[in-house]
């Protein structure tokens, strides 16, 4: 986990550092709030992670194909590239349960030169924690269950072979 955290520090600092040299984008126009915005998006990484992990503990191996289209299948409803406002009212209401979403828009408003909404942020920051324990949840159900059932010996078996 340090290991992924590392990782991911070093492709963090990647992106905020070459948009600001190549194009002169400034993130210091969000302040201590792209500390939050960050921190919701990693929260909302981590629980689809465990997510992700649980599915392929549970499933086998060659469920990967599941797990790699996930953030593919979430994005449209992230609202990175749009607002949320065009969304159609059946993409709206999947949106609003997901964190990026809450994101993207404030930092679209402050860009735009107004102040974010602190209240739909501070619900991302709950949503993104609820969900780490809801897949925290699920994965430690999956993994008693693959311990108990033997899954877990036949894909070490597996990969052996």
């Amino acid at each position: 986990m340090l290991t992924s955290l590392a990782a991911s520090t070093v492709g963090l600092i990647t992106m905020l550092v070459l948009p600001t040299a190549f194009f002169g984008l400034s993130y210091l126009a969000l302040g201590s709030l792209l500390l939050v915005l960050l921190l919701v998006l990693s929260c909302f990484g981590i629980a689809l992670g465990i997510l992700a992990s649980a599915l392929v503990l549970r499933l086998g191996p060659a469920s990967e194909w599941l797990v790699w289209p996930l953030p593919a299948l979430l994005s449209p409803f992230a609202c990175v590239f749009y607002p949320l406002s065009v969304l159609p009212h059946w993409m709206r209401a999947v949106a609003y349960a997901l964190p990026p979403a809450y994101v993207f828009e404030g930092m679209r408003s402050v860009l735009a030169g107004s102040a974010p909404a602190i209240a739909p942020l501070a619900g991302a920051v709950g949503l993104s924690l609820g969900y780490i324990a809801v897949s925290g949840y699920l994965f430690g159900r999956v993994y008693r269950y693959a311990v108990r059932t033997g899954l877990l010996a036949r894909y070490s078996a597996e990969t052996v072979s």
